[in-house]
This record gives structure tokens, sequence and C-alpha cells, in this order.
């Protein structure tokens, strides 16, 4: 008989057939050189029809079969069935392409493609790179036809860069970028030519790739490497200092918070009295003390850790003060906290069960959401008691931010009131 195709690739039975030829096929097997089939997982009414096509009346009086059932699944001689079917091999492919709405694709094919583009890469990275032997290992992973200029434009700039290392005068990364890229941006820390980046001076310095965004650019730094130091700003209010430097002028003088960048903290960094400065998560928590006279230390990192804050954290332990953190009740503010706590041993506040409690049925229309394991079970079950987010805007945590009374009053949460 001469089997009508359209019918065959329509057949949901016969489906797990042609999915399994097609998987052949992609191999990169041709269709002459599939004796047999193996189907893991084949319908009875399926078998059934295949043995009907194949099987000959004596085998089927003998209790035989071509058509047998295997351990791996259900055994189909591929050419008796195009041969009982009136097809030919040339009719197979677009068969189980029709059948399973996908072009076969010859893997094997694509897999040496990018083998020998990945052989090509590695050539002119070794040529181009031959003083970071680790970050050449690490460019080419996964490269295929669409990702390799952007790649060779990756080592190109690398190359270029690190050949002049260190830069003296130093130089902004920006500019760097520019020059040896042809984008302000394209090194920025946080994307992946960045990253790549960082890891080669780590290669050059002979020294673990850091974690710590204050650490990558003191890295960057070390070879004339200046990242963003302007643009990021933390807030101080109400701070006191005891040197004669501009920035402690501008501490002493201010009436309203300071923003201070990377470079003000680094270049020419205050020398902090002893004091309890009480750091958070939003802006608006310092406008809510202006607005009430608080007299108390505080600082603002803006709802995230960039080097700028870690700069001023680790300022203020090697200086002897006292360090206080809130943020906000949700994943993020969960996350920074323990961060804070652990790196730098602040004490973490208005972030326990009681403030919750205080905040009453629905502190915020915002969903909780998930939580990060650190949270402690307790905390973490009063939290969904609402199932909303608890942010510092709430007046339960102004208060107890603001009123030294109500501090005094069990508002301080040991580590394992707020986080593992």
């Amino acid at each position: 008989m001469t089997a009508d195709r359209t019918i065959l690739a329509a057949d949901p039975e016969l489906a797990p057939l042609w999915q399994a030829i097609h998987d052949r096929l992609s191999t990169g097997t041709a269709p002459a050189d599939i004796a047999t089939i193996t189907v893991p997982t084949l319908a009875p009414g399926a078998v059934a029809a295949l043995r009907s096509w194949l099987d000959t009346p004596d085998q089927r009086r003998r209790g035989r079969t071509r058509v047998p059932h295997t351990d791996r699944g259900v055994k189909v001689p591929l050419r008796p069935l195009l041969d009982a079917l009136g097809l030919t091999t040339d009719d197979l492919q677009p068969l189980v392409e029709d059948a399973v709405g996908r072009t076969v694709i010859n893997r094997k094919h694509g897999r040496l493609a990018a083998d020998k583009l990945r052989q090509e890469l590695d050539r002119y990275a070794d040529a181009q790179l031959p003083h970071l032997p680790r970050l050449r290992a690490r460019l080419t992973l996964g490269v295929d036809q669409d990702t390799a200029p952007e790649i060779r434009r990756l080592i190109d700039a690398l190359a270029s860069l690190t050949r002049h290392l260190p830069h003296t005068p130093p130089r902004a990364l920006a500019k760097l970028a520019h020059d040896h890229a042809g984008d302000p941006h394209y090194f920025d820390p946080a994307t992946g030519p960045g990253q790549r980046l960082v890891a080669a001076v780590a290669e050059l310095a002979d020294r673990p790739e850091p974690a710590r965004p204050d650490h990558t650019r003191a890295l960057l730094a070390d070879y004339g490497i200046i990242a963003d130091r302007l643009s990021a700003t933390v807030l101080l209010h109400q701070v006191r200092a005891l040197g004669d430097g501009p920035i402690d002028r501008r501490l002493n003088e201010a009436t309203t918070p300071v923003a201070l960048n990377l470079l003000d903290l680094t270049r020419t960094p205050p020398r902090l009295a002893p004091q309890t400065l009480t750091v958070v998560e939003n802006p608006s928590v310092l406008e809510a003390a202006m607005e009430c006279a608080s007299p108390q230390p505080m600082a603002c990192t803006s709802g995230q850790l960039r080097a700028v804050d870690h700069v001023l954290l680790q300022l203020a332990v090697d200086q002897g003060v006292r360090l206080r953190y809130a943020g906000d009740l949700d994943a993020a503010g969960l996350h920074i906290a323990a961060t804070v706590q652990q790196t730098y041993g602040a004490e973490l506040i208005a972030m326990d069960t009681a403030l919750v409690r205080a905040a009453g049925d629905l502190p915020s229309a915002v969903p909780l959401g998930p939580l990060p394991s650190i949270c402690d079970p307790a905390l973490a079950a009063q939290l969904r008691t609402t199932g909303r987010v608890l942010y510092q805007e709430h007046d339960a945590v102004l208060t107890r931010l603001l009123d030294p009374a109500s501090s005094k009053q069990g508002g301080c949460c040991t580590a394992r009131e707020s986080v593992e």
C-alpha cells in the first residue's frame, strides 16, 4: 500500500514514533542509516497498527512479531515499515517534520561548527591575551555563531586595555571603555564585560576576584582604573566629626543631610566622633528626622549596598562608631540587613516581631512575596499574618527609629529576632 503521509503525521498514537525518529535524525544520522528505532512508550493501538503492517500471517500464528517490546521500549524496524507504507527514505524527514512540527536540525553539524568556532576563538584569545591564561579559559565557553562577534570584541577590548596597566595617572573607567571598546558603559562593573575586566585585573594582581563593590573599585584603583566615584552618594544627617578636613567641616556645619560620594570618603575621609550611627534604607526616614528635629546621627544607603555605602560602614567601624541598621521588612530589606549585621557588626533595630504587631493588620498595600531563608521563622510567621510588606515609612517604624523613649522600650532586636 501507499500511505497518505498527511494522515500518518496527524495520527496522535503514532506521534511518539515520529518524535523518536526526529530525535535520531537530529543527531546527524542519515535516514538510510537507521535500521531500527526504539520508542520508549507507544500506545497499544499504535503497536497493533505497526504489527498489522509488518507481521505476516505466519508470524501472527506462531506468536512472533517484528515489533517486539524490549526493556527500552517498542522496537520498530524502520526500513520494512517504510516499504510496507510505500514510502522511501527520502519521505522520512518531511514526514517526521510534519508530525513533530519542527524542522530537523543536525545537532552534530552544529556541535562541529561550534567546536571549530571555539577553537578559532581560543587561538585568537591566546594570541591577544597571552598574559591572562585563566581568563582565556573562560571567555569562549558556550560560544556560538550569535555570540562569537561579541566575544571577539571583548577579547580585543581587554587586550587593548590591559596592555597599558597600570595607568599613570589614573583614568576613569568610562573613558577607558570609550577609548578601548567605543562605548563608555562597556566595562561598567555590573555588566558581563565589566566582570571580565575585574577578573583580568585580579589575575594580573594574583588576587581572588572581589565580591563586594568597594573591593572591586579598590582593586581597579590599584591599577589606575577609577570606577565611578561621583554619582553614587550616601546621605549623612546630624553626624558629628572631629577632624578639620573639608568633609568634617561640611558635616559639622550642615543643617540638612549631606550627600557624600566615594571620592569624598576615600580622598578626604572625615574623622568621625564617637557616636551611635543609625543607618536606614530609605531617604524618607531622614525627611521625617528633619521634620521632628531629631538630633540622632543617621545615614541612608538608599535601599542598596553600593561601594560608597560599604566604604562609609567600614570607615565607621574603623573609627569606633557604634552602628545600628534598620531596613524594610521585605526580602531585599532582610538580605541587606543581614549583610550589614554580619559584615560590620551592626545592631538591627525596628525589624522585629513586636514592630510588625504594632503596625497593625495592614502595614502596606504591597503583597509580601517569598521571604528569604535567612528570615527568622517567628518574624516570617508574623509578617505572613498580614501578607504585606512593612516599609520604613509606616508610623510604627518611624516612631521606633526617631523616638528615643520608644527605642529604650525594647526597640532593638537581636540578630536571632531578625535573621538567622
